[in-house]
């Protein structure tokens, strides 16, 4: 074997200065050897930084061996040759990361390892190997394991941007969170795994600059919501069950009646693991989740859509540990029909349950009828936000009679449910858009959950999402007005998209961002570029779970209505929303912004 074949890494020398015999291993693959410095200018405890090849690498001769690292702490990207060696461990002084020079290994999990270079001598030159690595991803699917175990949103988001560099599509970060999520909660399925999800639904809605940003916020949203979280241990099928759907079904719904969440669960298991299809699943799920009345301010009907919308990410092999992960908020939840303002002055749980009655029925009468026949939509909207709730029970059992769909009378109440936000006056109390907001994001996913299992059982839920919008009636009084902007000019439009920015940069500008997106929408702007660019004004702030929530909603509730007037005031609704959080002190937009200036080799610490 010729001297040039000789690979020492690290290389260690004898008292004469000359390679020792240990260490040797052949170069595997393509190398690409370059002449760093002479051995004589790097002696006993010196360091160096060199150019080569488009690389800055630093070189240390420490304890009779020679090492070479890439220059940028793997953290900040701190020049590593200003770093302090002791006993071949390496010391970065910005933030004290600490890194093993033989092979890059960090002792802090929050800094990831530095890359090593092959070293060798040739005479008195030292050489290095600065030849391209091979694909990465396997190493950064678990550095985003490491983020998120340890919740460190910085490793989360440097993993996700090398994940989704040019233009990579976001399915591996986005298995790793829900498995992650599912797997580290007690609770089960929560806000994090609701965040995700929606991050992952808008991503199609996105610029492409955008789309990993939101995924960061979506995987470090799960990492919040398990930090410190016991795990959650699955419980197994029934061994070898005959029980058919229906069968598991009565018993789903028995065991959440009495709050039995370990029952609850093994009939979730054993029904996927008999091969029930996701229509099936549906209905089983979402009837205990209208069994009671608006579960939990809505968020047991919404968590149960985001979970089946992240099977529709291509995730259907893990449907039991996501849809049993539901079964402890099904059982714990708080009934509505305990709650005063369901019973008093006006007893809303009994009018409800009246009302289910004659859903059935209406049902089948409306189907005798052409498809397509029913055209009251906007009269039944008016009712819906009015102040007779017995008038609105009445007048929906109507419409399903005269041949309104149940996915056309779901989407009447999220629309009208939209309206409330869009109206909602800022003389309220800041906390009171919270409440209109959960009966928007309820209504949203009741109206998902009929699109996949429209049973009388499930259209419960629509009845419910119209009496939560009714109890909220007060919070427009007085109605703020939603603008309009007739005969403005088309060339307005860029311009207005631009100064949005500028305008969420001071706070409660509500009024002023609903009159620009009417003034947009009005001058013929196009609908997927606003809503693009209100997606990049809500990734500028900080983490807000319902602000998340509420623009996924708005965005396909508009994408449902078309680019009608109503579809607009979807949009006008969450641009209120959003304006009222806005700004925040966007935190996770600084770290989001180191982590993509370190992915394109930027200096962080010089100007």
């Amino acid at each position: 074997m010729g001297e040039a074949d000789q690979v020492l890494e690290p290389i260690q020398f004898s008292a004469g200065g000359q390679a020792a015999g240990s260490g040797v291993r052949r170069a595997s693959g393509a190398s690409n050897w370059v002449r760093a410095v002479a051995l004589s200018e790097l002696p006993e405890g010196a360091g160096k930084s060199v150019n080569l090849a488009g690389h800055v690498v630093a070189l240390f001769n420490s304890d009779g061996r020679l090492f070479a690292v890439d220059n940028r702490c793997p953290h900040m990207g701190f020049p590593l040759d200003r770093a302090t060696v002791r006993d071949c461990i390496l010391t970065c002084h910005w933030h004290h990361a600490r890194f093993d020079l033989a092979t890059g290994g960090t002792f802090d999990q929050w800094a990831d390892d530095v890359r090593v270079f092959p070293v060798r001598v040739e005479g008195d030159t030292v050489m290095v190997d600065v030849a391209e690595r091979g694909d990465r991803r396997e190493h950064f699917l678990n550095r985003l394991g490491d983020g998120l175990e340890r919740e460190i949103s910085l490793v989360i988001a440097k993993s996700v941007v090398a994940l989704m560099d040019r233009g990579a599509d976001a399915h591996e970060p986005l298995r790793a969170g829900v498995e992650f999520g599912i797997r580290n909660r007690r609770a089960g399925w929560g806000a994090g795994l609701t965040t995700l999800i929606c991050m992952a639904n808008l991503l199609g809605r996105l610029h492409p600059d955008d789309r990993p940003r939101a995924m960061y916020h979506g995987l470090a949203a799960v990492a919040e919501d398990t930090d410190g979280q016991p795990p959650r241990f699955a419980i197994r099928p029934l061994p070898g069950s005959a029980a058919g759907m229906e069968t598991l079904k009565r018993w789903f719904r028995r065991f959440v009646e009495v709050r039995d969440a370990e029952g609850a669960e093994r009939c979730i298991t054993t029904a996927v693991r008999s091969g029930a299809g996701t229509r099936e699943l549906a209905d089983m799920m979402f009837a205990a989740a209208t069994d009671h009345r608006y579960l939990t301010i809505g968020h047991v009907a919404d968590f149960t859509n985001k979970a089946f919308e992240a099977l529709d990410h291509g995730l259907h092999d893990l449907a039991e540990p996501v849809l049993a992960s539901l079964a402890r908020s099904y059982a714990t939840a708080d009934r509505m029909e305990e709650a005063n303002s369901w019973r008093n002055p006006i007893d809303l749980v009994a009018l409800c349950e009246r009302a289910f009655e004659s859903i059935a029925p209406a049902l089948e009468a409306g189907r005798r009828l052409d498809p397509g026949r029913w055209k009251g939509r906007n009269e039944l909207v008016d009712v819906i936000v009015g102040d007779d709730a017995s008038a609105i029970a009445d007048a929906m059992v109507t419409a399903l009679r005269q041949g309104a769909a149940p996915e056309e009378l779901a989407g009447c109440v999220a629309y009208a449910a939209a309206l409330r936000i869009a109206r909602f006056h800022v003389s309220n109390e800041f906390g009171d858009w919270d409440t209109a907001h959960h009966s928007f994001t309820f209504a949203n996913a009741i109206h998902q959950a009929v699109v996949r299992a429209p049973s009388a059982e499930v259209m419960r839920g629509v009845f419910d999402a119209a009496m939560s919008v009714y109890l909220n009636r007060f919070l427009n009084v007085p109605p703020a007005r939603i603008p309009t902007a007739n005969g403005a000019d088309a060339s307005d439009a860029g311009a207005l998209l631009q100064s949005l920015p500028a305008l969420l940069d001071r706070q409660q500008q509500v009024d002023q961002t609903a009159a620009l997106v009417a003034r947009y929408l009005a001058s013929g702007g196009d609908s997927a570029a606003l809503i693009a660019a209100l997606g990049r004004a809500l990734l500028r702030e900080d983490r807000d779970f319902h602000t998340i929530q509420n623009f996924e909603a708005a965005a396909r509730l508009h994408s449902y209505l078309g680019g009608t007037v109503e579809g607009g005031h979807a949009l006008i609704a969450t641009a209120r929303y959003l304006a009222a959080h806005s700004p925040t002190v966007r935190a996770e937009g600084q770290t989001w912004n180191i982590a993509s200036r370190l992915h394109r080799g930027e200096r962080l610490f010089e100007e």
